[in-house]
């Protein structure tokens, strides 16, 4: 989940509505083309307690423990030669592995850990983090220096910019040129019609600083008897209601809204955080001992949204007791592959919750959490509160595939799905 702020969050203002909607493809390249151009020139709500992007409830988290990592020498991939008209055609092992990771960067300062995420592993993209006040001008400045690195570091393929913009508690940007944005359950009480348009314009101002892509909506079904003892959902009141029916609709309006404005929607936190006590980034070994794999209400949440057209689900690091007792979700090959690739269908990126200094995963070193996500199906590992672990989540992945050519083929087959969400020229997962 995505650490919260101490500060409360601005009150809510006036909500644009009847705003055109524009076509979501062209707009999703449009913003993800202008990143690209920059680099020619250059689980958790926001208010109370804050761990970090995605962002909690209590504290900011202390830094997970690593230890200092010897910049690698980029190695050819052990996975063959690529085709000519394969877009990862030429790219070293690590430059591939790169491509998997999402780092956390201070949004109003970052960090030089950050940036040697960038220049040194090859990170291909990126989390602004924090609360910050800037401007959206501002804003754009930060991301044009960071996506301005690309052209070494990531042979000029453009980032995904990301942020927590869910509204209420959770809201990173809010200075001039960004909106006040109500919480989801807020959300939830206006017209479909209405929260598209919202949405919409919502959407637009991430854009025109940099972001293509939102680390929201919340997806999770808060369908327990006192919503308020859910302490990463229900507490912040970040839920779209209180029934499937509810949530589905709210949460792809939502997406809806953020697609029309080039921006590209994360639903989470799957298969849901609605019925958990505790909170991943601040607990460890929180379960869900209700949520099962046929015939959840909080499971078809999800599948609603894939049936819409879903791009990137985040998978939570919860356990799912009457699912995979043996790992929390973002390490279950039985969650990520089986459950929502093969069963529920869904073709586009997995991002984790993060892994970087939640309570919840903290039993296995920095890299062993990255090769375990990947492993289990992950595309996306997300770094968002303690950029500095980023090396050996790079480095051991690295490692691993150089021994392994099954994970060496997820790593290929995760990298050119995220290169699709990119709209790189021919990418695709199923070579």
């Amino acid at each position: 989940m995505t650490p919260l702020d101490p500060r409360p969050a601005p009150a809510a203002s006036a909500h644009p509505t009847g705003r055109k909607r524009v076509g979501r493809r062209p707009m999703l390249l449009a913003a993800l083309i202008g990143t690209a151009s920059l680099a020619a020139c250059g689980k958790g709500p926001s208010g109370p307690t804050t761990a970090a992007p995605e962002q909690s409830p209590s504290g900011t988290p202390s830094p997970a423990q690593t230890t200092s990592e010897p910049t690698p020498t980029p190695t050819a991939a052990p996975s063959g030669t690529a085709a000519p008209d394969d877009p990862l055609a030429g790219w070293s092992l690590e430059e591939k592995v790169g491509q998997l990771l999402m780092v956390g960067v201070d949004a109003a300062s970052p960090s030089q850990a950050a940036k040697d995420a960038v220049t040194t592993h090859h990170a291909g993209n990126i989390f602004l983090s924090g609360r910050s006040s800037a401007s959206a001008t501002a804003i754009s400045r930060t991301v044009s220096a960071l996506t301005g690195l690309t052209e070494s570091s990531t042979r000029g393929t453009p980032m995904l910019v990301a942020t927590d913009q869910e509204g209420g508690n959770v809201q990173v940007l809010s200075g001039p040129g960004f909106s006040s944005i109500p919480s989801g359950s807020e959300q939830a009480g206006q017209p479909r019609e209405q929260l598209v348009a919202s949405a919409t314009a919502w959407g637009r101002e991430l854009a025109s600083a940099g972001v293509t892509m939102n680390l929201a909506p919340v997806a999770d079904l808060v369908d327990i008897a006192s919503p308020a003892s859910n302490a990463p959902i229900g507490q912040w009141h970040r839920e779209y209601g209180h029934d499937a029916a509810t949530v589905s609709s709210q949460a792809r309006a939502f997406a809806e809204g953020m697609r029309a404005a080039g921006v590209i929607p994360t639903f989470k936190h799957f298969p849901g955080l609605g019925r958990v006590k505790e909170n991943t980034d601040t607990a460890s070994g929180v379960t869900d001992s209700v949520t099962t794999r046929d015939g959840d209400p909080a499971v078809a949440v999800f599948g609603d949204a894939i049936a819409g057209g879903a791009e990137v689900i985040m998978v939570s690091s919860a356990y799912y007791s009457r699912i995979d007792t043996g790992a929390p979700a973002v390490f279950s090959s039985t969650i990520v592959t089986d459950m929502l690739r093969t069963e529920m269908g869904f073709t586009g990126v997995v991002i984790t919750d993060d892994v970087s200094a939640a309570v919840q995963v903290r039993d296995w070193g920095a890299g062993e959490r990255a090769v375990r996500a990947v492993r289990a199906g992950c595309d996306l590992v997300l770094a968002s509160a303690d950029a500095s672990v980023a090396g050996a989540m790079a480095t051991a992945l690295v490692s691993a595939a150089r021994s392994d050519p099954a994970l060496a083929a997820r790593i290929d087959e995760s990298a050119r799905r995220i290169l699709a969400l990119k709209g790189v020229k021919g990418a695709t997962a199923d070579r």
